[in-house]
C-alpha cells in the first residue's frame, strides 16, 4: 500500500540538503544567531521577491500580524473586520492590540472574504480590515481596496498561506497598506522552527514594527517605547534564504498538481475549489468539499492516504470567542464550508502516480458514498 502524506518536509530538504547544512554552518561559524548578514540579507531578498520596499523578519505570522497592527496605531476602541474562516491566528493578532475583531462572511465558491459582508459590517469604530489569502489564493483585492478607500480603513494582507500568489499580475504582499508572512514549516516557504515577516511599500511602518519587535528600540540601549520580543533569528534565516531561491519552481508543482486534481476529480461527486479568473493561487492547499467528510477521510486513512480539515470550527463559534457573543447562523456560509472541507495531499514533491492514486481513491468513495 502506498502511504501518501498530507505534506513532506524531509521529501524537500533532501533535494535541497547540501545548501541547508552550508547556510546552517555559516551562521554556526559567525555565531550571528540574533539579527546579522544573514537576516539584512533575507528581509532584502524577500521584500525584493514581493516588489515590496522593505520587510522586517519577526518570530511568526501571528507576532507579524499583531505589530502590523501596532505600527498602524490600531488600539482599544478600534474594530478590525476579517474573515471566522481562517486560523485563530489571524483575530487573536487583533485581540491582543485591545482591538474588537468582527467576522463577515465569506463567498461559497473561493472560500474567502465576501466584499459586500465587509461593506456591510462596517462602523464608525472600523479602522482596518485583515483579508485572509486561504489556502494559496488571493482575495478580491480591487474591490476590497476600493471599499477600504471609500471608508478610510488600513488593509492588512494576511499572506501567511500564499507566498508568491498574483492578483491581477501583482503578488500578494504590496496589494494592502501591510503585509504578513508566516514561516511555520508546512507553509509554501517554511523555517525549521517558527518565523514571519511584515512587508510594505511604507518605509516608514516597517521602521515602527521594526521597533516594536525589537523592545521598542533600534539603537541598543535605546528604548524609544515599550516593545516586545518578536526576531526572526540567523538561522532560519540563513534557511530562508536558501528556499526562497526555490519557491517559484515549488509553486509551480504545487499548480501541475491541482490541475492535475481539478481534472482528475471533475464529475466525481466532490465540490473542488475554486479560482477566482484574476487570481493566481499558489495552492497550499487542495481542500474539496463534501457532505460526508469524515466517512471519507476514515476510508482514506484506511488506504494510507492522509488528509485535513483547514479549519473545521469557525472562530465565532470557538470557546475563545463566546464572549463576542455571536450566534449559531450568523455566518451560514462560512458555518456550511466548515462542516464539509477536506484537505488532500498537496506539495512540490508530491508525484503524479500519488495524486493519480488519491484522484481514483476519492472519487470511487464519494461515488459509493452517493449510491448509498
Amino acid at each position: 500500500m502506498m502511504n501518501i502524506p498530507l505534506i513532506d518536509l524531509k521529501a524537500q530538504y533532501l533535494t535541497i540538503q547540501s545548501d541547508i547544512d552550508s547556510a546552517i554552518q555559516r551562521v554556526i561559524t559567525r555565531s550571528e544567531f540574533i539579527g546579522g548578514d544573514e537576516l539584512q540579507e533575507f528581509e532584502a531578498e524577500f521584500a525584493a521577491y514581493c516588489g515590496a520596499k522593505a520587510c522586517v523578519g519577526v518570530g511568526n505570522g501571528t507576532d507579524a500580524l499583531y505589530l502590523a497592527l501596532r505600527g498602524l496605531g490600531i488600539g482599544p476602541g478600534d474594530e478590525v473586520i476579517t474573515v471566522a474562516h481562517t486560523f485563530i491566528a489571524t483575530a487573536e493578532a487583533i485581540s491582543l492590540t485591545g482591538a474588537k475583531p468582527v467576522f463577515v462572511d465569506i463567498r461559497e465558491d473561493t472560500m474567502l472574504m465576501n466584499p459586500d459582508a465587509l461593506e456591510a459590517a462596517i462602523t464608525p469604530q472600523t479602522r482596518a480590515v485583515i483579508v485572509v489569502h486561504l489556502y494559496g489564493q488571493p482575495c478580491e483585492m480591487a474591490r476590497i481596496l476600493e471599499i477600504a478607500q471609500h471608508h478610510n480603513l488600513k488593509v492588512v494582507e494576511d499572506a501567511a498561506q500564499a507566498h508568491g500568489a498574483y492578483w491581477q499580475g501583482q503578488r500578494v504582499g504590496t496589494l494592502g497598506d501591510v503585509a504578513c508572512f508566516s514561516f511555520y514549516p508546512g507553509k509554501n516557504l517554511g523555517a525549521y522552527g517558527d518565523g514571519g515577516a511584515v512587508v510594505s511599500q511604507d518605509e516608514d511602518l516597517i521602521r515602527r514594527v521594526r521597533r516594536l519587535a525589537n523592545h521598542g528600540r533600534l539603537e541598543k540601549y535605546t528604548h524609544e517605547i515599550e516593545g516586545v520580543n518578536s526576531r526572526l533569528d540567523g538561522l532560519q534565516a540563513s534557511i530562508l534564504r536558501v528556499k526562497l531561491r526555490h519557491l517559484d519552481q515549488w509553486n509551480a508543482a504545487r499548480q501541475r498538481h491541482a490541475a492535475h486534481y481539478l481534472e482528475a476529480l471533475a464529475g466525481s461527486g466532490v465540490n473542488l475549489p475554486t479560482v477566482h479568473p484574476e487570481a493566481e493561487s499558489v495552492w497550499h492547499l487542495f481542500v474539496v468539499r463534501v457532505a460526508e467528510r469524515e466517512h471519507l477521510q476514515a476510508r482514506l486513512k484506511e488506504q494510507g492516504i492522509a488528509t485535513g480539515i483547514h479549519y473545521p470550527l469557525p472562530l465565532h463559534q470557538q470557546p475563545a470567542y463566546k464572549y463576542l457573543g455571536i450566534p449559531d447562523g450568523t455566518l451560514p456560509v462560512t458555518e456550511k464550508v466548515a462542516s464539509e472541507i477536506v484537505s488532500l495531499p498537496i506539495f512540490a514533491e508530491l508525484t503524479e502516480e500519488q495524486v493519480e492514486t488519491v484522484s481514483k481513491a476519492v472519487t470511487k468513495l464519494t461515488n459509493v458514498l452517493q449510491s448509498l
